[in-house]
C-alpha cells in the first residue's frame, strides 16, 4: 500500500495519522523530489451518498480557498486532487508532535508556553480570516510544534471528525471535535471568526488544563453540556485566565476578538509560571480589551451600582477595598479582567470626599484631562429604558438599554444615569458615582494611532494626568480605522483612575471617541462592559 502512486505523482511511504474523516500520510512529490504530507478524505460510512458527494465538493471548494494562505504560522497547501473517488489534499510536511502528542507525552504546559503557542495559532488565524478563509477545526490535534520550534496550524477549511468525537446536526452539516466546537456552530451549525476564536479558546484551555473545558464521556454527554453548562472550572490557567474567560464566552457577541486576545497573551507569555498575582495586569497591560472575568463560567454582568454611600465615620480607604474585596469574592472578584474592552474612559474629577488616612490636607484643583468629570449639571435627561430596535444583534443585561441620541450615534447605555453634553462630548454618569461613559464626535482621524500618541504627549508634558501609566496605543480594525488608548493616572483626590478610549472613523468623514473610566480598584469588575459598549456603538444617519 505504501507504493501506491496518487494522481499519478505522490507516492505513498508510511501512514502517520488517522481521524474520523480521514488519514495523512506521508508521502513523497515525484515530480519535484520532495516530501509532502497527503491527507486522503474519508466520508464515515454512515453518510447517506448525497451528503458524501456534497462533503467531496465542499471539501475540494475550501481546500483551494486555504491554499491561498501564505504565513509563516500555517501549514501551506500546495494542491488538491481527485483519486480513487475521494479527495486528496496535497499539504507542507512538518516534521513535529501535535500539541495533543506534546500534553500527553508531557502532561499540561505552563501558562506562558501556552500562551506562545496561543500567539502563533492566533496570527494563523487572524492570516487567514483576513483572507476570508475559516478553520472550523481548531484543537490541539491541529496545532503542531515543529521541530525546529515553530508552530504552526495545520487543516485550514476542513471541518474535519477526530477520533470518531464528531456527529453531524443536519444533512450536509459537519461539525469538528465537539470538545473543541463552539456552541453556535454546535446548535445551528453556522460559522465565522468568532467560532474560530472560541475554539482557540478550548485548544489553550485543553494546552494549559491537560483536558478541554467539555471534556465528557461522549460525544452526545459533550454537546449536551457545551449547550447548559459553563466551561469546566480552571486550576492551572493562572495568567490565562482572563484570555480563556473571554474566548470561552457562549454568546458570541461577548466574545473576545483577535485584536483584543492578543495583548493578553503577550503579557501571559511573559508572565512567571506561578499565576500573575494581579491576573489584573493582563488586563491593564493588555486590555485593548479583554473579554470577560477570570471566573471560570461566564458571568453575566450584574446592572452597573456604585459603591453605596457609606456612614460615618468611614473607615480607611484601604480598609474599605479590603472588604470589599473579601465580598466581591467569587463573583465580582473573579470577574476579573478583561471586558474586551474597546473602549475608552473619561475622568475628571472624583466627587467624594477625600479618605483618611490619605495624608496631606485638601487637594488640589487643576482642570481635568476630559470631559464629563463634574457632577451632571440640572440640564441633565436620565437615560430612559426603551424596547430593543429592531436591528439589534444581541440582547442587553439588565440595568442598559439601547440609546439612540440624536448627535448620531447608538449605544448600550445604563438606565437611569444621567445625559448631558459639554460641546462636542455626550456624557453619561450616574449622579453619585465615578464611572463615566462619553461618546465624542469630531473629524475624521488620517492617522489614529498618531493622534492618540500626540494626545499623550501633550497631556503628560502639562501634568495634566498625574502618575500617567501607558498600557497601550495601537490600531484597531474598526469600521474605517480606529485606534485605542488605555491608561491610568491619579485623579484630584489621589485616587488611580483607569481609562479606555477607542477613536473610530467612519465612511462618513467624522470619527467618534467612545470611552469608560472607572477607579483603578474597580477596573476589573466594570471591564465586563466594555465588550457590550463597543459593540453596540453604532454611527447613525
Amino acid at each position: 500500500m505504501h507504493q501506491l502512486l496518487i494522481a499519478g505523482r505522490y507516492r505513498l511511504l508510511d501512514l502517520v495519522g488517522t481521524g474520523g474523516m480521514g488519514r495523512v500520510w506521508l508521502a513523497r512529490d515525484e515530480m519535484l523530489h520532495r516530501d509532502v504530507a497527503l491527507k486522503e478524505v474519508v466520508p464515515p460510512s454512515w453518510l447517506a451518498e448525497t451528503e458524501r458527494a456534497e462533503l467531496r465538493l465542499r471539501t475540494l471548494r475550501e481546500a483551494r480557498t486555504a491554499a491561498r494562505l501564505n504565513h509563516p504560522n500555517v501549514v501551506r497547501l500546495y494542491d488538491v486532487v481527485h483519486d480513487r473517488d475521494s479527495p486528496w489534499i496535497v499539504m507542507e510536511y512538518v516534521p513535529s508532535r501535535s500539541v495533543q502528542q506534546i500534553i500527553s507525552a508531557e502532561g499540561p504546559l505552563s501558562p506562558p508556553r501556552t500562551a506562545r503557542i496561543g500567539l502563533a495559532v492566533l496570527a494563523a488565524l487572524r492570516a487567514a480570516h483576513a483572507a476570508g478563509v475559516l478553520h472550523r477545526d481548531v484543537k490541539p490535534h491541529n496545532v503542531l510544534v515543529a521541530d525546529d520550534g515553530r508552530v504552526m496550524l495545520t487543516d485550514f477549511g476542513l471541518a474535519t471528525f477526530d477520533g470518531g468525537d464528531g456527529t453531524m446536526t443536519g444533512p450536509g452539516t459537519v461539525l469538528g471535535s465537539p470538545q473543541f466546537v463552539a456552541p453556535e456552530r454546535a446548535r445551528e451549525g453556522v460559522s465565522d471568526a468568532r467560532t474560530d476564536m472560541w475554539s482557540l479558546g478550548a485548544t489553550l484551555y485543553a494546552t494549559v488544563e491537560g483536558q478541554s473545558p467539555y471534556a465528557r464521556s461522549s460525544a452526545m454527554a459533550t454537546l449536551s453540556a457545551l449547550a447548559t453548562e459553563p466551561p469546566d472550572p480552571m486550576r492551572r490557567a493562572g495568567p490565562l485566565r482572563p484570555v480563556l474567560t473571554g474566548l470561552l464566552q457562549r454568546d458570541p457577541w461577548r466574545r473576545l476578538t483577535a485584536l483584543e486576545v492578543e495583548p493578553l497573551l503577550r503579557s501571559a507569555a511573559a508572565s512567571p509560571d506561578e499565576p500573575a498575582a494581579p491576573a489584573r495586569s493582563a488586563a491593564v497591560a493588555a486590555v485593548r480589551s479583554a473579554g470577560r472575568a477570570s471566573t471560570p463560567h461566564p458571568v453575566e454582568p450584574a446592572p452597573p451600582s456604585d459603591e453605596p454611600a457609606t456612614q460615618t465615620p468611614r473607615p480607611p480607604r484601604r480598609t474599605v477595598r479590603r472588604r470589599r474585596l473579601i465580598a466581591l469574592g467569587g463573583a465580582a472578584a473573579a470577574l476579573l479582567v478583561a471586558g474586551g474592552v474597546t473602549l475608552a474612559l473619561v475622568d475628571r474629577h472624583d466627587e467624594r470626599t477625600p479618605p483618611s488616612g490619605a495624608g496631606g490636607g485638601a487637594p488640589t484643583h487643576r482642570p481635568a484631562a476630559f470631559a464629563c468629570a463634574s457632577s451632571p449639571p440640572p440640564s441633565a435627561t436620565p437615560v430612559v429604558s426603551v424596547s430593543p430596535p429592531a436591528d439589534a444583534r444581541y440582547r442587553l443585561p439588565e440595568g442598559w438599554t439601547w440609546h439612540d441620541d440624536p448627535t448620531g450615534f447608538r449605544i448600550a447605555a445604563p438606565v437611569g444615569w444621567a445625559r448631558w453634553t459639554e460641546g462636542p462630548v455626550t456624557c453619561f454618569r450616574r449622579s453619585s458615582g465615578s464611572r463615566v461613559l462619553s461618546v465624542e464626535a469630531g473629524p475624521a482621524r488620517a492617522d489614529p494611532v498618531a493622534y492618540w500618541k500626540a494626545e499623550e504627549s501633550r497631556l503628560t508634558t502639562s501634568a495634566a494626568l498625574p502618575g500617567y501609566r501607558k498600557v497601550d496605543i495601537s490600531a484597531m480594525d474598526i469600521f474605517e480605522g480606529g485606534a485605542v488608548w488605555e491608561c491610568g493616572w491619579l485623579n484630584a483626590l489621589g485616587v488611580a483612575v483607569h481609562s479606555f478610549r477607542l477613536l473610530i472613523n467612519t465612511s462618513a468623514g467624522r470619527s467618534y471617541t467612545v470611552s469608560w473610566l472607572t477607579e483603578e480598584f474597580d477596573w476589573q469588575v466594570n471591564a465586563a462592559y466594555l465588550p457590550m459598549i463597543r459593540q453596540s456603538f453604532t454611527p447613525t444617519p
